[in-house]
């Protein structure tokens, strides 16, 4: 499965859109976490433990729009985008979409 951000894909052309296709996911912080957040606050530098879990998020969310668009027969998803939204305090759903199409060799 091509998943891409691209329009178009190099010596390939699109022989059938078959709709928009979505995958989303939504994961609470860790309490311990949040403490170490609040630590980093102080100090300054990365979250790393919210990278990894906005990473595996994103991770998640591209799996499930992958199989959504392989029920309909897609062999690519162009356009992904994703979208964040905060759910509730401590939680958030990370949203992976795009254009589900059949390519072919140009």
């Amino acid at each position: 499965m091509i998943v891409s951000n691209l329009e178009i894909i190099p010596g390939r052309r699109v022989a059938s859109h078959l709709g928009m296709v979505q995958g989303s996911t939504v994961r609470a912080k860790h309490v311990g976490k949040d403490i170490f957040a609040s630590l980093k606050n102080i100090v300054g530098g990365e979250l790393k433990g919210y990278t990894e879990l906005m990473q595996e998020a994103r991770e998640e969310a591209i799996e499930r729009m992958t199989r959504e668009a392989e029920s309909v027969g897609a062999n690519a998803i162009l356009n992904v985008r994703f979208a964040t939204t905060s759910i509730t305090m401590g939680a958030a759903e990370i949203l992976a979409y795009g254009s589900a199409v059949k390519l072919e060799e140009a």
